[in-house]
């Protein structure tokens, strides 16, 4: 009886897990077959799942009128750039708060703190302003240095560096080694898991950014893809939808290449840095 009810309880279960993972998908697997979906066809209702003719206009069309090369470039380097700058200046800022003993680091732990309880939108405005006074507007720059270091990365970092155990990093003293080299040689091979969950978490949001793009780059030169496919959504009877969805598609799957290599580290690094 006892091995009847766990079968059952089992069956139960993974039931309502696989109810809810296709609830999950089913938007983003109607994305992908509507892409290859003519315009009619993706405004049809009731909507269909399978193309009934299926084409790659809306593929072509994104890459000839489109200049998707260079913002899909420029999406690049902004994410790449956001996310090293985060992986080296919050592992180091991390490693620092978790394991340096100097004067006023309670004090600037609390700041960092205090910086996650602090809605993003409240400092959008001064950000831009500091931007603008720099100069910086419609420029690389303008785009990567305010997200160049972000505070639940910091947080993160620390959670995890808090658990490299002490003695390790005091017998690295005793033989003469430096703190830069510590975190260097020691350190940061040893926070793979959270660096990859602080990678991935970064260039995720930094590639499907789209307000701070959209206000500090003032040419098409310097838009993003997420920008650049906001053109085509000016009302409702306007909207190219079947080549908006070819875009989305188009911009996920960086996202899932980058998920699927580090998918092991990322389980890792979320089980020990605190966001469980």
């Amino acid at each position: 009886m006892k091995r009847r009810r766990d079968r059952n309880a089992a069956i139960v279960l993974h039931t309502v897990l696989i109810a809810g993972l296709a609830i999950m998908i089913a938007p983003f697997v109607w994305m992908v077959l509507s892409s290859f979906k003519g315009e009619g066809e993706v405004r049809r209702t009731p909507p269909t799942w399978l193309p009934a003719d299926p084409t790659l206009a809306n593929y072509r069309e994104l890459f000839e009128r489109l200049d998707f090369p260079l913002y899909f470039t420029n999406s690049v380097i902004v994410a790449v750039l956001v996310t090293v700058g985060n992986l080296l200046i919050c592992s180091a800022t991390g490693y620092a708060l978790a394991k340096l003993r100097f004067l006023g680091r309670r004090a600037l732990f609390v700041l960092v703190l205090g910086n996650l309880m602090v809605p993003p939108m409240a400092t959008f405005v001064p950000q831009f302003v500091l931007v603008s006074n720099l100069g910086l507007v419609n420029t690389f720059a303008g785009l990567v240095l305010p997200n160049l270091a972000l505070a639940v990365n910091v947080f993160l970092m620390r959670q995890f560096i808090l658990s490299i155990p002490d003695d390790l990093l005091e017998s690295a003293r005793v033989d003469g080694a430096g703190e830069w080299r510590i975190y260097w040689r020691i350190v940061l091979p040893l926070t793979g898991p959270a660096l990859a969950t602080v990678g991935i978490l970064t260039f995720l949001g930094s590639w499907n950014n789209f307000l701070w793009p959209l206000v500090v780059a003032t040419t098409e030169d310097k838009y993003t893809l997420p920008v650049a496919l906001a053109l085509y959504s000016v009302g409702q009877n306007q909207t190219q939808y079947g080549l908006l969805l070819a875009g989305s598609v188009t911009i996920i799957l960086p996202i899932l290449v980058i998920f699927a290599v580090l998918q092991r580290h990322f389980v890792r690094g979320i089980a020990t840095t605190g966001l469980k």
